[in-house]
C-alpha cells in the first residue's frame, strides 16, 4: 500500500472528511479492495434532499446576471453556501438555477430547522 491510501486508512474515521459547512459533512466513507489487494477509500454519495424538507425564509427572482455565488453571500451570509440554494429548489447543476430571469427561487432555512410557515 502506498503512503498516501496508508495515511487516508489510518485517519477516515479519526478525523471528519468535510467540514460542518460543507455539503458532504456527515457523508461517510466506505472503502473497495482492487483485484491487485489495493484498498481505495472514497466518499459516499450524496443524494439531494427533496426540497419539502425546508422552511423559506424568503423569495428570490431571478434577473439577468444574477450569479449563484452572489445570492448565497448576499441571502446567507457565505458565497460557498451556494449549495444550500440547490437543495432548497431541488436543484443537481447550480447553473440551472439562475439560467432563466424571473425564476422564483427559494431561500431557506438549512434542513430539518423549522420555520413560522412549518407551524400548523
Amino acid at each position: 500500500m502506498d503512503p498516501v491510501q496508508a495515511f487516508m486508512q489510518a485517519h477516515a474515521l479519526a478525523t471528519p472528511l468535510f467540514a460542518p459547512t460543507s455539503r458532504y459533512h456527515g457523508i461517510g466513507s466506505a472503502q473497495t479492495t482492487t483485484p491487485e489487494g489495493t484498498v481505495i477509500t472514497f466518499v459516499k454519495r450524496r443524494f439531494v434532499p427533496p426540497p419539502e424538507r425546508f422552511s423559506t425564509l424568503s423569495e428570490h427572482t431571478v434577473a439577468s446576471g444574477d450569479r449563484l455565488d452572489n445570492l448565497a453571500a448576499h441571502h446567507l451570509g457565505d458565497p460557498l453556501q451556494y449549495w444550500r440554494l440547490c437543495d432548497a429548489n431541488g436543484a443537481m447543476d447550480p447553473t440551472e438555477l439562475t439560467a432563466t430571469v424571473g425564476r422564483l427561487l427559494r431561500i431557506t432555512l438549512p434542513e430539518g430547522i423549522p420555520g413560522d410557515s412549518d407551524a400548523g
